[in-house]
């Protein structure tokens, strides 16, 4: 009988722990993360070409608003993204881009950025938030509820563990994907 007792309280242990893992659990871990530097592989999956396009480099993340992306392979290419302003360098050219006037394309950057910040508010302006998993393996899968976001886009899809972010997959409103693959950079 105290083997049962004993099981039965390990077992309502475990079950209100997993039960007090919510979008709001989740959120509070992410925003406790200040920024970091990671590796990434990404594979785009585009339906018109034969196979997937492969890049890889490094991004770098400052808590709450730059996110750097330095693509390496297959060409070099630096994205920045500081508040609303997007600049992109390629090949000696730099492009800087006012995300504020164009909201489709601020809702896609504040999904990513968003995530990262823990900023639950600025994702539910956009996204019906969905939650699967524990502390050490979640997934939070975002659902555009805005029209004009879902005529592009059909689903985001993030995954990790604890206060990291492991993989982001961006599913198009036409099929075609992106797999990111982060890898966080030890001691940055």
């Amino acid at each position: 009988m105290k083997r049962i007792l004993v099981l039965a309280g390990l077992l309502l242990a475990a079950s209100g722990a997993s039960a007090a893992f919510d979008v709001a659990q989740l959120m509070a871990d992410l925003a406790r993360n200040k920024g970091g530097k990671a590796r990434f592989v990404e594979t785009r999956t585009i339906a018109l070409l034969d196979k997937p396009v492969v890049a890889t480099g490094e991004m770098t993340y400052t808590a709450p608003d730059r996110l750097e992306k330095k693509t390496l392979t297959p060409k070099a290419e630096t994205l920045l993204l500081e508040r609303n302003m997007l600049s992109i360098e390629r090949e000696k050219q730099k492009l800087t881009i006012n995300l504020g006037n164009q909201p489709e394309a601020l809702a896609f950057v504040d999904s990513i950025r968003g995530t990262l910040a823990g900023d639950r508010a600025a994702l539910e302006r956009s996204y019906g938030l969905h939650l699967a998993g524990t502390p050490d393996k979640w997934t939070l899968t975002l659902l555009p509820s805005d029209t004009r976001i879902a005529a592009l886009l059909q689903r985001i899809v993030v995954s990790g563990n604890r206060d990291r972010i492991r993989t982001i997959e961006y599913v198009q409103a036409d099929g075609d994907r992106s797999l990111l693959t982060l890898e966080p950079i030890a001691g940055r």
